[in-house]
């Protein structure tokens, strides 16, 4: 599967943006929210979804890299996303924030840095429908993959099988044509790129190619 991240769209053609994506019926809209504060970029808020909601039916894949994100829960919500995925150390009660996004009838998930370690799935794992693993540091659109995440994905991918099978595992940062397969093939379900698809000539071939890898 793939969810194209729109951070990497020319905003002045976002209509024509979400037409290609429309067409080429990718798995999900990648939407990265930051607030200068837990990254130092900022981008957009559910005012700007709301509005991209209007022009498509898939599904938002919405990752929020913002402090205190429970404070926005309602927002996002009703501003369209379909998945709302936190990081741990933005929120004070990660359990109690996780169950407040399932709470309002939208799937879940969780990131995790390349630094991050992943005795938090412990806690959490069965309370989630996504596991986001960061392959950049976050904050920055076109950095490069870090090599010692794929061995992040492989571990994640045996958590997963074991405690919650039906659990999507996604990665997220550097993602290119030429690592794509072995990111697949260290485990993940769902892929995001940005600059690969809306940075090439043809953002249309690139979805195209990222759905025809098979592992």
């Amino acid at each position: 599967m793939i969810s194209p991240s729109i951070l990497a769209c020319d905003f002045t053609k976002i209509r024509e943006q979400f037409e290609i994506m429309n067409k080429s019926k990718v798995d999900y809209v990648h939407l990265d929210v930051m607030d200068g504060m837990y990254v130092p970029n900022i981008s957009f808020g559910s005012d700007i979804i709301s509005q991209l909601r209007n022009i498509t039916d898939i599904p938002f894949d919405v990752h929020l890299m913002i402090e205190q994100p429970e404070r926005y829960i309602d927002d996002f919500v009703k501003a369209g996303a379909d998945i709302i995925t936190i990081h741990p150390s933005t929120t004070k009660h990660l359990n109690r924030t996780l169950n407040l996004v399932k709470e309002k009838g939208v799937k879940v998930g969780m990131a995790i840095n390349p630094a991050e370690d992943l005795s938090i799935l412990d806690y959490t794992i069965k309370d989630l429908d996504l596991v986001l693993i960061m392959s950049v540091n976050p904050g920055f659109g076109g950095q490069k993959f870090i090599e010692q995440v794929y061995k992040k994905i492989a571990s994640v991918r045996k958590i997963i099988d074991r405690e919650n099978p039906e659990c999507i595992l996604e990665v997220d940062g550097g993602v290119k044509l030429e690592n794509a397969l072995k990111v697949y093939e260290s485990g993940a379900d769902l892929l995001v790129a940005g600059s690969a698809i809306f940075g090439s000539e043809d953002p249309m071939k690139a979805i195209e190619s990222f759905k025809e890898i098979e592992k």
